[in-house]
C-alpha cells in the first residue's frame, strides 16, 4: 500500500506544476497576445472553449463543474 502513497504523491506534483503551467500560460498570453507566444499554444482559447462548453451543458455543465471542484478540495485536503 506505500508504492499507491507514492504514486499518488507523484501524481498530485504533477498536477501541481500542470496548474502552474497553466496560469502562466495564461498570464502569458494575456500580457503578450496569443500570435507572439508558440510554445503556450492556445492555453486561454483552450480556457474559454471549457467555459463556454460548460455552459452550453446547462444542468449537466453544472454538475460537470461541481464534480470536479470536489476533486480539487479533496486533493488540496489531503496535503
Amino acid at each position: 500500500m506505500k508504492g499507491f502513497e507514492i504514486v499518488k504523491g507523484w501524481a498530485r506534483e504533477l498536477v501541481d506544476i500542470m496548474i502552474l503551467f497553466i496560469a502562466l500560460g495564461v498570464l502569458v498570453q494575456i500580457i503578450f497576445g496569443t500570435e507572439s507566444t508558440g510554445f503556450f499554444g492556445k492555453v486561454t482559447g483552450n480556457l474559454t472553449a471549457f467555459i463556454t462548453q460548460l455552459g452550453n451543458g446547462g444542468f449537466v455543465g453544472l454538475i460537470a463543474l461541481l464534480v470536479i471542484l470536489s476533486i480539487f478540495s479533496k486533493r488540496t485536503n489531503t496535503n
